[in-house]
C-alpha cells in the first residue's frame, strides 16, 4: 500500500513526532523514507541583507540536525528499520514538498502540524494545511501533544 513515504521535517517537536509515526507506518509496509527539510527562501528573503548569510546558516544547521534526527529515529539498536534517503530544498516550503513527493513518487507524505513558527498565530500550520489541501496523495498531519515539550524552544 505505501512503497515510499516523504517525511517533511523542520526539527520541531511537531514533525519529531510525524516522523515516529511515518517510520512505524514504513515499517510496517517495509517502504522507502525520504525525509526531506526545505530552507524557506521567504524567510531568508525577508531578513536584513546584513543577517542573510547567518541565517542561511543557521537554517542549514537546523535542517542538517533535523535529517539527523530522521535517520537515527530509523535505526534502532544498531539495526536499520526502514531505508532513509535525505534531501534539502530551497524554496517555499508547501510547493517544494508536493514537487519533491511527485519527484519520487511518493504514497504518502507525513508532517508536523505545527512547525518552527508555531507560536505565531498568523503561520500556525500554514505549511501543513497547504500541504493537506494541494497533495494528490494522502498526508499524514501529526500534532504535537498538549503539555509535550518542545526541544527547540528547551534549547534556547
Amino acid at each position: 500500500m505505501f512503497d515510499t513515504v516523504v517525511i517533511a521535517t523542520d526539527g520541531s517537536g511537531s514533525a519529531q513526532r510525524a516522523v515516529e509515526a511515518a517510520l512505524d507506518l514504513a515499517g510496517k509496509f517495509d517502504a522507502t523514507v525520504h525525509a526531506l527539510y526545505v530552507v524557506d527562501s521567504g524567510e531568508v528573503e525577508s531578513t536584513p541583507e546584513d543577517v542573510r548569510d547567518v541565517l542561511e546558516r543557521a537554517l542549514a544547521t537546523t535542517g542538517g540536525r533535523a535529517l539527523t534526527f530522521v535517520r537515527e529515529a530509523a535505526t534502532t539498536g544498531g539495526e536499520t528499520e526502514a531505508d532513509v534517503v535525505t534531501a534539502v530544498r530551497e524554496g517555499d516550503p508547501a510547493p517544494e514538498i508536493r514537487a519533491y513527493a511527485d519527484e519520487v513518487d511518493a504514497d504518502l507524505i507525513a508532517t508536523g502540524t505545527r512547525g518552527r513558527h508555531g507560536d505565531h498565530g498568523f503561520l500556525l500550520g500554514s505549511v501543513a494545511e497547504a500541504v493537506v489541501r494541494s497533495a494528490p496523495m494522502p498526508v499524514l498531519s501529526v500534532r504535537q501533544l498538549e503539555g509535550e515539550a518542545n526541544p527547540e524552544r528547551e534549547a534556547v
